[in-house]
């Protein structure tokens, strides 16, 4: 069979030129866009891109400054600072299962399911899922490898005198900022600050370069205290001991360097170890001696006395009429608990005899006699610095009636803390010269200012002897070895408007009494039982922290080791 030939077709079909013409353009154009666009990016505007390198792989980590290290006046550590770590994580990152989740909260003291509500908001980044934990605890943690889970190294303070310091001392939170106390009044100085650094992290979050150092951190500053713990200790543990003994409310002791003005003890019962996190009780956490103010009772009486000596009105001879041990002004009586018709200036001291002080007191005008008290610091701070501090209350004179500045002489309706009373009392010690008061080591003693002439001064010192002496008030002040002058102090308390039979025991005194070196003010809070004279229950506590620093200290005998007798009678009493 013969087929005819079927005509071949051509498959190729003619494009118009210009549309080959218009695909090369748009293909060169979208290259061109792109090579601007990679220019303008990589040369000219690099901080989209880097910016969200860094959102994805670098950050910027504080690198914490180590904070100032707190000593005592011969160097040793109050207060330093040990490194530790707090952990945290970028809940976005976390990539654990049930069974890692559990070890973590094992190992942070917590439970699984309080880890999740941490993690479960993945918009923020960084969360703390436990702070300040001890570099063995940390590693740990660490070495569970859990993504997204880091850890940041910290400092946290630490006190190795715990509970002895705490009420000078204070604390820091977790941050490291100072909270209380010398940590507080101190911060700025201690604190330094903290520098920054930027890290490369990987997927998991962890560091794994560090790129730069942006700012170095710049260390706090060490402080020396006025403080000499020797003798810090021996206050605490007599105070306390006192508090006890006597079932008192509270405590407070202030020992000062009578030539310089510096604190070298001060402590307070109840106490509080700063060491632990667990927020104290506020009564425990205050610092009594400086933020408490009280009645001072009859430790006001050698004020009204150096008043009246140094203007002229009375020598430490000159009798007083002291009325049988009554005096009325407006309508009010004021009594002695040992009555007598008249009594020598230096009697009035001794016998701690509320009359006597009220008729010295009356003998000036409200101005001059308030003038003398005000420039013995009373109504002011005492310019330690210490945060918190009560300036304790004098009225003006020009609103005093007779029967208040009666009152005022031996120690109520004026209130002071201890530290402000313990500085009052540098002007016997000094010569007259009221000394400011520091919380510091000073290398040179700081001048003070004149209040009273040296004689006044040291006729007043004279007069203290003999309240330790039998018949005063304080013989159980006495210490082996060395004169002691001082004052007792046995004050109601004031409550909704009355005074109630409850009291403020103090002692103030200095010795050795031929020269003070030091001053040591006592006060006891309600203290209950039978015994609650400042005689009876503050006085000791003075002759144990006495006698001991004395000794401490080095310093000279000024009198026979068997000065003291054995059968000192019984204490006399006093009340204001």
């Amino acid at each position: 069979m013969n087929y005819a030939r079927l005509p071949q077709t051509s498959a190729q079909i003619a494009l118009p030129a210009w549309r080959a013409r218009t695909l090369f353009f748009l293909l060169l154009l979208g290259m061109v866009t792109l090579m601007a666009r990679a220019f303008y990016l990589q040369g000219m505007h690099t901080d989209f891109l880097q910016q969200k390198g860094d959102a994805r792989y670098s950050r910027v980590v504080e690198v914490p400054a180590h904070r100032g290290m707190i000593t005592d006046r011969n160097g040793e550590p109050l207060a330093i600072s040990t490194p530790v770590d707090s952990v945290w994580a970028s809940p976005s990152d976390v990539v654990a299962g049930a069974a890692q989740l559990r070890q973590l909260a094992q190992l942070l003291d917590t439970t699984a399911g309080h880890l999740r509500e941490r993690l479960a908001d993945t918009s923020r980044e960084f969360v703390y899922l436990q702070r300040q934990l001890p570099p063995d605890q940390a590693r740990r943690v660490a070495a569970l490898g859990i993504p997204g889970v880091s850890l940041q190294h910290e400092y946290r303070r630490y006190y190795p005198g715990g509970e002895v310091t705490a009420h000078l001392l204070g604390f820091t939170d977790m941050d490291d900022n100072g909270r209380e106390g010398v940590e507080l009044a101190l911060h700025d100085v201690l604190r330094g600050k903290p520098g920054s650094q930027r890290v490369l992290k990987d997927r998991r979050g962890h560091i794994v370069e560090d790129v730069a150092s942006l700012r170095a951190p710049k260390e706090g500053r060490d402080v020396a205290l006025s403080i000499d713990s020797k003798l810090q200790f021996i206050a605490f543990r007599e105070i306390k001991r006192a508090v006890i003994e006597h079932a008192a409310k509270a405590g407070s002791i202030v020992v000062l360097d009578a030539k310089s003005g510096e604190v070298l003890a001060l402590a307070n019962w109840p106490a509080f170890n700063p060491n632990n996190r667990t927020r104290p009780a506020s009564g425990a956490m205050r610092n009594r001696a400086v933020t408490d103010l009280f009645e001072p009772g009859s430790t006001m009486k050698p004020f009204a006395v150096a008043a009246v000596l140094e203007e002229g009105k009375f020598k430490p001879e000159s009798r007083v009429d002291t009325g049988n041990g009554t005096l009325t002004l407006s309508n009010r009586t004021i009594h002695d608990t040992h009555p007598a018709a008249f009594m020598s200036v230096s009697e009035v001291l001794q016998k701690s005899s509320n009359v006597g002080a009220a008729r010295l007191a009356l003998s000036l005008s409200p101005q001059v006699f308030w003038n003398h008290l005000r420039q013995s610091g009373f109504g002011d701070e005492t310019g330690c610095g210490f945060p918190g501090e009560a300036s304790g209350k004098l009225r003006s004179y020009q609103n005093w009636r007779p029967i208040e500045q009666a009152t005022i002489s031996y120690g109520h309706g004026i209130s002071v803390n201890l530290l402000q009373l313990a500085r009052a009392y540098t002007v016997f010690a000094n010569d007259g010269e009221l000394k400011p008061i520091s919380l510091l080591k000073q290398e040179t003693p700081a001048r003070g200012s004149p209040v009273y002439s040296a004689q006044t001064a040291r006729a007043v010192r004279a007069m203290l002897e003999r309240v330790v002496l039998p018949g005063g008030t304080a013989p159980l002040a006495q210490v082996p070895g060395y004169r002691v002058a001082g004052k007792t102090g046995t004050a109601h308390k004031l409550q909704n408007g009355k005074y109630v039979n409850r009291y403020i025991a103090s002692f103030v005194g200095m010795a050795p009494a031929s020269d003070p070196r030091l001053i040591v003010a006592v006060m006891l809070d309600e203290p209950g039982g039978k015994e609650y004279y400042g005689g009876q229950v503050a006085a000791p506590v003075f002759a144990s922290v006495t006698g001991a620093a004395l000794q401490t200290l080095d310093v000279p005998y000024d009198a026979p080791l068997d000065n003291v007798m054995p059968d000192l009678g019984p204490v006399v009493g006093e009340e204001t």
